[in-house]
């Protein structure tokens, strides 16, 4: 069953087993933006633990770099859930986050995720629709198949990429952007992903990480103009190092 009694923040208050963090993978860079390879249990922005976000740690880097006095402006323009890891996008102006922002808003960024599930899907392909309610409390969302009061329209489509003899390599493309809906309609259609116990798999991971990766982003430069497209490696030294010798692609 789903474990979806813990507040927010709660597993990683006491969690005993925390990697280090000691210093950001950038992917991507220039004066406009930059893109960070964020680590399984960093967040994004401060939540209730107190812990460092990224987004701190990018403006410390940005004022290290540049030896930049006073303070440095750096804009969250979207954030993955703490456990996920992959391609997170900052602006460095003012004008790049607004511009950024209505990419988003106006769904022009195309974001491909990696997840490894241990069910096989129903189909090789497929495109999931349905209705999310977020309990914010208990930091847990609750897919429904037909619309209901309160409920978000979220929808995706998926393609197993690969398999072991074990597990499965699903390629996301989410459509819109909730929280959770990875997570929950993968977990929807009998295929949670892996050590993702609030929905529904049968542990956790040690280091309170699931096996969810933002893989790419791709859009068009906010200030230049030019397509971009920006790729994330899988986290070393975790269970993606023992997974993807074995893949057989599809």
């Amino acid at each position: 069953m789903p474990k979806n009694n813990t507040s927010v923040g709660e597993d990683y208050k006491n969690a005993r087993m925390r990697p280090p963090i000691t210093t950001l993978e950038v992917l991507y860079e220039d004066n406009h933006i930059i893109a960070i390879n964020k680590k399984p249990t960093m967040i994004v922005q401060g939540d209730k633990t107190g812990d460092k976000p990224m987004i701190d740690m990018v403006k410390e880097y940005i004022k290290e770099k540049y030896d930049k006095p006073g303070l440095v402006f750096a804009g969250v323009v979207h954030r993955i859930d703490r456990p996920v890891s992959g391609v997170v996008l900052f602006a460095k102006t003012s004008k790049a986050l607004d511009r950024l922002n209505a990419l988003f808003k106006n769904r022009e960024m195309e974001k491909t995720y990696w997840a490894i599930i241990k069910n096989a899907p129903p189909a090789p392909t497929g495109n999931l629709v349905n209705y999310l309610i977020k309990n914010p409390e208990k930091n847990f969302t609750t897919s429904y198949d037909e619309p209901k009061e309160g409920a978000m329209r979220s929808e995706l489509n998926y393609k197993v990429i690969g398999k072991t003899d074990t597990y499965y390599l699903v390629e996301v493309k989410p459509i819109t952007g909730r929280p959770h809906q990875i997570r929950t309609q993968l977990a929807k259609i009998g295929c949670p992903i892996r050590g993702d116990s609030k929905y529904g798999f049968q542990r956790g991971n040690p280091d309170l990480s699931i096996n969810l990766h933002a893989r790419s982003i791709e859009f068009i430069h906010p200030i230049k103009k030019e397509p971009i497209r920006i790729e994330a490696e899988v986290p070393a030294g975790s269970f993606w190092d023992e997974f993807m010798p074995w893949v057989q692609w599809v």
